[in-house]
């Protein structure tokens, strides 16, 4: 048994009860000057009375000390054990041994104070903190003393033996041991390194985000099986964003925030109150997700008074979970709130950061622009020679090329570079020549550029601006209506389906097609992402980008070997 280091503490605690039995009052006050304020003593019904009880008869007194839930013995001030009831005699020889040990280590303090007069101060004990290293179990000591008068100073009291009371309180430890663990998960999952983020872009903090949350759910709250969701509020829809052991069909399942029809996940999102289902197999909330599941706790994720998606966890036997559980993940919960709320906010800083950094620089530019515009039109009505004409309108002509680029640049994620120059290639590409491909992207213009690009080399181009419409274009290839498509390049953020949905059904429909992923400046609620590129997604373009880039990734998806997404 290992004790936590640390000198003995004089405390106050709430008085322990004796009862006296067959005494009288006057019994009662010489038995409280004895034991001193130590004791909360109290005379036991009058025989005969419905209360009464012959603590006299052995018996009845065996009984009353065997359903004691704490250990109680009375030791000497050596460390021998004078007197003990059963609970005590059924700890182990190693513990019993310790006790033994702290009744000897008290001894000292609890003389040195009763010499001082500190007992009239009120109950003077020692606490102790004790580990049972081949039990595991963790105990509480509290020595008392017993006290006599002085024989030479009759001011003084002595200390004639101790009281002992060992209360078990594993389950307390224990629980405090996993809240301590919790709260430094939660400050890993929170804590924000800016070298390490200056290093990784919007989708590599997700997934080292999420990398957290699963390590913790496993380690700290041993927990195999869970999924988290986010809420999609356009769409009043829960995304997957991170799941351990579950099955690919939970990615099927179309949760919305409801009380009926979407399980016990939608209820949870729509009312925010955790639930626990003791038993699957008569719940009617339940919806399939864990083969074989039998029981599941699911929280609310909370920001505040927000409710931004769910915590799903679930387990292969009946009545897996307790309130305690429930408390623990609510806590752990909380913190991947605040996790990826603060995620978020780095993305939106980012994207607002840019786009006033651009809006700056195309001002600050604007005046040595329009100077420069003016002297090559003064240039201009003085040069005869036609060669000297031809390098002034290349001049103005380059002037106009840096304010239509930066007027690009500025107009936000929505925006592809370098479109100019790669307009002018006609050339077919090998690499493209006779490829089907698939665009999806709710910005026309992004779409319509991206078409054309690919098409002038020689792809053939389907264009749909819903993440819906590249479904059902990838159905209709699943169905043999139409041959497959080699490539699809698909928006992350759409209003109806998301990147990571059209990048789902791409892998079930049409798995020999490659898909490339565009998002602005990293933007990803759904953190599409982190889930695709956990099932194989190669390629991802954050807006705005070059449009030779995109060319490079297409002509790279297109021709990598058959199996490179496995």
């Amino acid at each position: 048994m290992n004790e936590r280091k640390g000198r003995p503490v004089t405390m106050t605690r709430p008085r322990p009860r004796l009862l006296l039995v067959d005494g009288t009052p006057a019994d009662a006050e010489r038995l409280r000057a004895r034991l001193g304020d130590g004791y909360r003593i109290e005379l036991a019904p009058e025989p005969g009375s419905p209360d009464s009880l012959d603590l006299a008869d052995s018996n009845h007194a065996r009984t009353l000390l065997r359903c004691l839930s704490e250990g109680i013995c009375l030791g000497s001030p050596e460390g021998k054990i004078l007197w003990s009831n059963e609970y005590f005699r059924s700890l182990s020889p190693t513990c019993r041994a310790r006790v033994e040990g702290l009744c000897r280590e008290a001894a000292d303090h609890l003389r040195a104070s009763l010499a001082q007069g500190l007992e009239t101060a009120g109950l003077l004990s020692c606490k102790f903190a004790v580990t049972c290293d081949e039990t595991k179990r963790d105990f509480d000591v509290y020595v008392t003393p017993v006290a006599k008068p002085d024989e030479k100073v009759a001011s003084r009291r002595t200390l004639e033996s101790v009281a002992v009371i060992v209360r078990d309180v594993s389950d307390v430890r224990r629980s405090q041991r996993k809240m301590d663990a919790i709260d430094r998960a939660g400050y890993e999952l929170v804590r924000l390194d800016t070298d390490q983020l200056r290093k990784l872009n919007a989708y590599e903090r997700l997934q080292l985000l999420e990398e957290k949350i699963v390590t913790s759910t496993r380690e700290i709250l041993h927990y195999d099986h869970f999924a988290v969701f986010l809420i999609d509020e356009r769409r009043r829809k829960l995304e997957l964003i991170v799941a351990s052991g579950l099955p690919e069909e939970i990615q099927d399942l179309d949760l919305y925030l409801e009380s009926e029809g979407s399980g016990i996940s939608g209820y949870v999102a729509k009312t925010g109150a955790s639930y626990i289902c003791h038993d699957a197999t008569s719940d009617e909330r339940f919806l399939p997700g864990l083969s074989g599941a039998r029981s599941s706790l699911t929280v609310p994720l909370r920001l505040q008074d927000k409710i931004i998606g769910v915590m799903d966890i679930e387990s292969s036997k009946p009545h897996a979970f307790t309130d305690e559980d429930r408390q623990f993940v609510e806590i752990f919960a909380r913190h991947i709130a605040l996790a990826l709320h603060m995620l978020d906010l780095l993305v939106a800083e980012r994207s607002t950061t840019n786009l006033d950094v651009s809006g700056r620089f195309e001002g600050e530019l604007s005046d040595p622009l329009d100077d420069i515009a003016s002297e090559v039109g003064w240039l201009k009505s003085i040069a005869h020679d036609p060669e000297a004409s031809e390098h002034i309108a290349q001049i103005m002509s380059d002037v106009e090329s840096i304010r239509s680029r930066m007027r690009d640049v500025a107009s936000g994620p929505q925006t592809l570079l370098g479109v100019d120059r790669a307009m002018l290639q006609r050339e077919k590409d090998p690499a493209l020549v006779g490829k089907r491909v698939l665009i999806a992207d709710d910005a026309a213009k992004v779409r319509k550029v991206i078409g054309e690009i690919l098409a002038h080399r020689g792809a053939t181009v389907e264009v749909v601006e819903r993440g819906s419409d590249a479904i059902t274009a990838l159905e209709r290839v699943a169905n043999g209506d139409e041959p497959p498509f080699d490539l699809i390049v698909s928006d992350i953020q759409m209003p109806d389906r998301n990147g990571y949905e059209v990048f789902s059904a791409a892998r079930k429909l049409t798995p020999s097609s490659r898909v490339i992923l565009m998002t602005g400046f990293g933007y990803d609620p759904h953190h599409s992402i982190v889930r695709a590129s956990q099932e194989g997604l190669q390629s991802v373009l954050f807006k705005p980008f070059e449009i030779e880039a995109l060319i490079t990734q297409v002509r790279k998806a297109l021709t990598a070997p058959p199996d490179a997404d496995a």
